[in-house]
């Protein structure tokens, strides 16, 4: 057995009917180009091949829960739980693939079997976004499980990077594809001392870092717990779940970049404040103080696949200011003044510092008390996936979209992946509270394209010079 890790119960007690706590990607195929003729039977072939293996899960994908504390091995794997094969009536577009994926993004996981489900998607038109036939596979799997960088870790594990490598084992069963480097077990107990020397250890630096953000409260740059302003995006959740995806091309993200001296993530959290600012404004709801989000941060410093080691960095984006230049600034201030603070601390210590400093929102979130007053606004994530193009059976891998999870007074996540030249946007909202979310797609292109403009103008001064 494997004990659990207190950041993995947490999604685990957080879960209700109206609040799964699983995570999920959507994965664009395109057919290989000998398999492109109406009568292929390539996905066919594919469903075979999983249904009918007798090879048995590997790590995590064998894990069942055991009285919320640990995980253990489960011996009676049964694949007609775990793996659909649907296909789209009518032949379906963009529209009716993501309806589908929002459909079943908000049901939940059965607890008494292993926490995922595999989602084979045909059906979709043979000119799906102009280019050859195409299929999907939708993959959830609990967030208490793994974290978005173990989830791209499991990803580039379960796929190829050559296309003529033949793979004859379904995607859940790594271990026996890869060795034992497909699995990370824990030991289920680690020594009482070492746990106790090891909190004692962060005691003193984090007091330190709790008085030094009182001492910074004031700071334009810093971003305390009670900054965040209610809005249309903090209310009760319901169960409904809307799905939005879109692929960016990431090299105008790392020009904007480059042009301001800034790194990637600051430019996509400026153009997802942007966004988020035409779109509460169409709808005459800009809070006047600026929103707050909720960014995470990976801890992980190993190559392990498995398991959650995160924390979250609060950041202004500064969706009062009308100018997007100033709007990018304050954003970039307030990520570093976050980063200097988590740079001073170890991993052990930066986990206390932030069930310290979040403690609030954890309070509300478990119990509701005071839903008009969060302590941020939404979460916009931002996980790094693989540089190189990825085969399924010879199908590449065109497109990626991950989709998170939303929490009561927190409905709407942005989530982006890079793969390969792009930037993989996924948005999951709660659809009773956020009418027609798809429409921030457009206005994440308005603001890429306003900063690109912007970036260019900025070149072109510097050149005249």
């Amino acid at each position: 057995m494997r004990l659990m890790t207190a950041v993995d119960q947490l999604f685990l007690l957080l879960e209700s009917r109206k609040q799964p706590m699983h995570v999920g990607g959507l994965f664009l195929f395109e057919l290989p180009e000998d398999e492109q003729s109406a009568d292929s039977d390539f996905v066919y072939k594919l469903v075979q091949q999983m249904q009918t293996s007798t090879v048995p899960p590997s790590f995590p994908f064998n894990q069942v829960l055991e009285n919320l504390i640990f995980w253990k091995q489960d011996d009676q794997f049964d694949v007609e739980h775990h793996f659909r094969h649907v296909a789209l009536p009518n032949l379906g577009r963009v529209r009716e693939l993501l309806m589908y994926i929002s459909k079943e993004h908000s049901r939940l996981l059965d607890r008494a079997m292993p926490l995922w489900e595999c989602h084979v998607i045909e059906g979709i038109l043979p000119e799906f976004e102009g280019r050859p036939g195409r299929f999907a596979l939708y993959f959830k799997i609990h967030h208490s499980l793994v974290d978005g960088i173990a989830a791209m870790r499991i990803v580039e594990k379960a796929l190829s990077q050559s296309p003529t490598e033949p793979m004859t084992l379904p995607l859940w069963s790594l271990m026996t594809r890869h060795g034992n480097k497909a699995e990370r077990v824990q030991p289920a107990a680690r020594s009482v001392i070492r746990i106790i020397k090891e909190q004692l250890s962060t005691i003193k630096p984090v007091f330190t870092e709790l008085i030094d953000n009182l001492k910074h409260s004031g700071d334009i740059d810093y971003v305390g717990t009670f900054d965040a302003p209610m809005s249309i995006l903090n209310q009760r959740i319901s169960a409904s779940r809307r799905i939005a995806a879109q692929s960016y091309d990431i090299k105008r993200f790392y020009s904007i970049a480059d042009s301001f001296e800034m790194n990637q993530n600051d430019v996509v959290l400026a153009v997802c404040s942007g966004a988020i600012r035409r779109y509460l404004l169409d709808m005459n709801a800009l809070p006047t103080k600026p929103l707050i989000g909720f960014v995470p941060m990976s801890l992980r410093c190993d190559d392990s696949d498995s398991g959650n080691q995160i924390s979250f960095l609060m950041a202004n984006l500064a969706t009062h200011l009308d100018d997007p230049v100033k709007r990018m600034q304050l954003i970039h201030d307030s990520m570093n003044s976050g980063k200097r603070r988590f740079r001073r601390m170890n991993q052990a210590q930066v986990i206390n510092y932030s069930a310290v400093a979040y403690a609030w929102e954890g309070l509300n979130v478990f119990t509701g008390l005071f839903p008009r007053k969060q302590a941020f606004n939404l979460i916009i994530s931002n996980v790094p996936g693989s540089k190189k193009q990825l085969y399924w059976n010879g199908a590449p891998l065109k497109a990626l979209y991950p989709a998170s999870i939303l929490v009561d007074g927190q409905a709407l996540n942005i989530t982006l992946a890079s793969y390969q030249d792009k930037i993989e946007f996924c948005i999951t909202a709660c659809s009773k509270i956020l009418p027609h979310v798809q429409d921030m797609l457009a206005l994440i292109e308005e603001e890429l394209s306003l900063l690109e403009s912007i970036s260019e103008e900025k070149r072109l001064g510097l050149r005249e010079k």
